[in-house]
Order: C-alpha cells, then structure tokens, then sequence
C-alpha cells in the first residue's frame, strides 16, 4: 500500500516537538532554578549596554522630533525647498548628535552646580555633628524642663543609645572595615562598568534614533507575518496607547520633577532653610516617585534640618505641604493631564507591588505599567459586555442595583434613586 503525506502530520509532529520541549524547558526552569537565574543574569549584563542605549533613544527621541520637524523641516516647507533621502538622513543625524550634546551638557551643568554644593553640606553636616547633637540635647531640656521624671528618662534613654553607638563603632565597625573596603572597591568597579554600559548605550542610541522608521516597520512587518491581520491591527493600536502612556508620564515627570526641585530652592532660599541645594536636590529627585515620593524625600530632609534648627524644620515642613498641595493640585494636572486614567488607589497599589518587587525604579515604571494593564482590562471588559448587549460604561454600574433579564436594562438601585428625586426637587426650587 503507498504512503499518501498528509500535512496533518507535520502539524501533528511540530506541535509534538513543542509540548516535548515546552516540558523539558518546564523541568530545567523548576529543578535548575538557580543556574537559569545565573544564565538570565549573565544575559542581562551582555545585553546591558544595548539596553541602555534603548532607553536614552527612547527619552531623546522627542528632543530630535523637535529639532527636525520644528527647527528644520516645517521651516524649509514654507520655503518650498525639499530635500532627498541622502540631507535627511544628514539631518536626522546631525539632530541626534545635538539631542545628545544637549542632553549631556544640561547633566554636566547640573553636575558641576550641584554636586560641590553637596559635598560642601556633607562636610559641613559631619564636621558640626557634635554641635547638632548639643543643639538636639538643649533643645530636649528646654522642652522637658517643667516635667523632671520625663526629662530623666528622656537622658537615660539618650544615654544609653550613646553607648550602644559607641560600642558599635569600637566593636563591630572597625571589625568590618575590611569587608566595608571591599564593597568600596566594588561599588566602584561597578560605577566603571555602569559608565561604560552609559557610553556605549549612547553610541547605540545614535543608530537606533537614526533609523527608528526602519525599525518600527521591520516590527509591524514582523507583527503581520505572524499574526492574522485583525489581531495585528489591534497589537500596533496597543503598542501605541503603550507609547503614549509611557512617553507622556515619564517625560511630564521629569519635568514636574525638575521644576518642583527649582521651586524647592527658590522656597527654602527665602525662608533660610539650611542646605537649601541638598535638600532641593532630594526632593526633585524622589518627587519623580508618585504618591510617595514626597514624603521619601522629606523626612530625611526634616530630619536634617532639624539636627541645626528645630524651628527651620517646622518651617520647613509647612512649606513642603504647601508645595506638594501645590504639585498635585495646580502643576502635577498641568504637565501629566490624564496620561494615566488611575485613581489614587490604583497608584497606591502599583507603587507598593512594583516596589517592592522592582524596588526604587518599581515605584517609578509602575504607574505607568499599571495604566497599561488596567486599560488592557478595561477594553477586554466593554468588550465582552458589548458582546452580552450589556451597556459598557462604568455609570451605568455605580447607579443601578440591578440588570433585567428581559429587557438588559440597568434596574436603579432605590436609594440612589430617592436620592435622585431629592436632588432634582432641591434644584426645581
């Protein structure tokens, strides 16, 4: 009897292969944990510099939009003159080299304004050290002075946690500084290295953002070869709204962030506020944290203030509420819009998930995240709704108590109702 092929059973022996290799790929990542975490980890670290360079062509590529289409194109249309591919791939370039040199002297400038400023408080904090900590004992008397018994357990404690401290330093300290020279030169070796990944990421930038259309095309061509073309369409709508809400919040971030560090300085300037720069700086840099962030660079601050001047950390304090009142309420709004869609409790939410899983660059990706995956849920949600002939809105929901199943129409809830009727007798009159 001849054989007759079937491609039935090429499909039959692929997929095959695959559940095969799915389940030896399962068992490897289950019971060889460990070494697929050290093989991820050396990947991470090969692909670190390209990585890099992703982002910086991503943050960049806004600055080279406006150069070329504000700065350069738009200009020479109203002129009538074109250019072929050849001068637009000269500008693109050019226009790349000037983002970056842009980029790279706003960060040196910053650089060289603020960090003497801060060494200089560093130096200042721990050379008056002794001073603070007489300032923190008067400042304790005059405040314990009318109840005795509180003011010697006040001591007594203050006493004790002195001695604990300088049994620490004696003890265990000067033990450790070994170990503590060691993580030095590590962290050092791994300043170089992050240096390194920063310069070569750079270089790659300049090739990413100068052929991003090539790039772009060769993922929608990837998309439509793979995918039936319905889903494809809904892939590149979604990758979109991704870009959107990624690009919007972090560059409005920065941005809120930046100008919330200016008016730090300019406040704490004007009412004296010591190290006024170091404290602008942490705030401006933890105010890109929402939600939380804040309050992260304020405590230390506070704290700090309060080492030299317990009245200056009042004052400070009421300045920083006033600020963030300020920067949630009239700036935040402003710059960011509605780039993210979440309510208060959804940030709460993806801060404290992705913090705690990704740590300090968590809180700050996990907004926007967040809003991807919760605009995800929504469409999928009206979708399948639509699908039932149920109203789609989120309205329609909070008001009603329940739906007909004859007619598929929302039931108000009663007492949303009374209230209603209440409310519209209220305006009649």
């Amino acid at each position: 009897m001849k054989f007759r092929w079937d491609n039935k059973y090429l499909y039959w022996g692929i997929t095959a292969f695959l559940v095969i290799c799915a389940s030896l790929l399962f068992y490897f990542g289950i019971f060889h944990m460990n070494t697929l975490l050290n093989g991820i980890h050396i990947i991470k670290n090969i692909m670190m510099p390209v990585i890099c360079g992703a982002v910086i062509a991503y943050l960049l590529s806004p600055i080279v939009n406006f150069l070329e289409h504000k700065c350069i194109f738009e200009p020479l249309e109203k002129k009538k003159i074109s250019l072929n591919k050849r001068k637009q791939r000269v500008i693109r370039y050019v226009c790349v080299f000037l983002a970056l040199i842009f980029a790279g002297t706003i960060i040196y400038t910053l650089i060289a304004m603020i960090v003497p400023s801060i060494i200089d408080s560093i130096i200042n904090i721990i050379n008056n050290s002794p001073r603070y900590i007489q300032n923190i004992e008067h400042w304790i008397e005059r405040l314990l002075e009318d109840n005795p018994d509180l003011e010697a357990t006040a001591f007594d404690m203050f006493t004790r946690l002195s001695s604990k401290a300088e049994v620490w330093l004696t003890q265990d300290l000067l033990p450790q500084l070994k170990d503590l020279l060691q993580q030095l030169s590590s962290g050092i070796f791994d300043v170089l290295i992050f240096l390194k990944n920063i310069l070569i990421g750079a270089i790659i930038s300049v090739y990413l953002i100068a052929d991003k259309e090539g790039f772009i095309g060769q993922g929608k061509m990837f998309l439509y070869s793979i995918l039936p073309l319905e889903k494809a369409n809904h892939m590149i709508s979604n990758l979109r709204f991704v870009h959107k809400t990624f690009g919007g919040f972090i560059s409005g971030k920065i941005i809120d962030s930046f100008i919330i560090g200016i008016l730090c300085y300019i406040g704490t300037s004007l009412i004296g506020t010591p190290y006024a720069i170091l404290v602008s700086v942490i705030v401006g840099i933890t105010n890109v944290i929402p939600f939380f962030g804040p309050y992260l660079g304020a405590v230390p601050c506070a704290f700090l203030i309060l080492l030299v001047n317990p009245m200056q950390c009042v004052y400070f304090i009421l300045f920083i509420l006033i600020l963030q009142q300020f920067d949630g309420n009239i700036l935040g709004p402003k710059i960011l819009g509605e780039s993210t869609g979440l309510s208060s409790f959804m940030v709460i939410v993806a801060i404290l998930l992705f913090g705690g899983v990704f740590g300090i660059l968590g809180m700050f990706i996990g907004v926007p995240v967040m809003a991807v995956i919760y605009a995800a849920f929504k469409s999928w949600r009206s979708k399948k709704l639509t699908e039932k002939s149920l109203p789609p809105d989120e309205a329609s929901y909070v008001e009603m108590d329940c739906i007909d199943e004859a007619t598929l129409q929302p039931i108000p809830c009663p007492e949303m109702a009374k209230d209603r009727r209440e409310e519209k007798k209220k305006e009649e009159k």
